[in-house]
């Protein structure tokens, strides 16, 4: 394993980059997130994520984030998964990782925490959340406008009159250049918005008030319909 530590401000990203190796991103303090293509994950010290050696993405702090950089060659990894995988942190492999991005560890005593840590590399099967930006610059501005504000309840009639499109142009729009009806694709942008608030611990009755939700036990059924389990088994210590 190649190892690395960076403490990260607030706000930090790293530009789109790619690894020819493996890398799992793990934070051992405050709240990253990562993006690849569409697709977003948030972490918090008790998920990681494998990113498999030539995928593109970001990092980024959320708030301040003790960043812990771990990457493995392809040719000497035990794994394999070909794509990004969300990881189950538990208590023995945050003290390994702490242990292997600590100084002074020698190599025989490396190795062998090494080959435990890739033994406790637990998937988490969830759904990442996907938000594909329109290229039309109708349907660009109601994206610009759920984005600041993902509890904007308006439909599309309501944003066609307001953007210069009839509400049928707008729907074929989202379908063609998102591949998702509109409808979905506005669920995956609140729930891509409550992701920080939920890694945060706020309380789920707020998020879901905050990203357009009536209620706790609404917004907890759209997270599992789309993600393939709850905020709480998503995020869960």
């Amino acid at each position: 394993m190649l190892l690395g530590a960076f403490d990260l401000p607030a706000g930090t990203w790293f530009p789109w980059h790619e690894h020819p190796v493996h890398q799992l991103v793990w934070s051992a303090s405050g709240v990253v997130a990562v993006k690849s293509g569409d697709a977003a994950w948030v972490l918090p010290p008790t998920r990681a994520l494998w990113m498999p050696a030539g995928v593109r993405h970001r990092t980024g702090a959320l708030g301040r984030a003790a960043l812990r950089g771990i990457y493995a060659h392809p040719e000497l990894s035990p794994v394999s998964w070909p794509t990004p995988r969300m990881v189950v942190v538990r208590p023995l492999l945050r003290e390994l990782l702490e242990y292997l991005t600590g100084d002074g560890v020698a190599r025989a005593a490396r190795l062998r925490a090494e080959a435990v840590a890739f033994d406790l590399l637990e998937p988490l099967d969830v759904v990442p959340i996907v938000v594909p930006s329109p290229v039309d610059p109708r349907a660009r501005d109601v994206e610009a406008a759920l984005l600041a504000n993902p509890a904007d309840p308006r439909g599309l009639a309501e944003f066609g009159r307001d953007v210069g499109a009839g509400e049928r142009t707008l729907a074929r729009i989202f379908v063609r250049e998102c591949r998702m009806p509109f409808g979905t694709w506005r669920t995956q942008v609140r729930l891509r918005a409550a992701l920080p608030f939920l890694a945060q611990g706020t309380p789920l009755e707020t998020v879901a008030h905050r990203v357009g939700y009536s209620s706790a036990s609404a917004f907890v059924a759209a997270f599992r319909r789309a993600v393939g389990m709850t905020p709480g088994t998503y995020f869960a210590g």
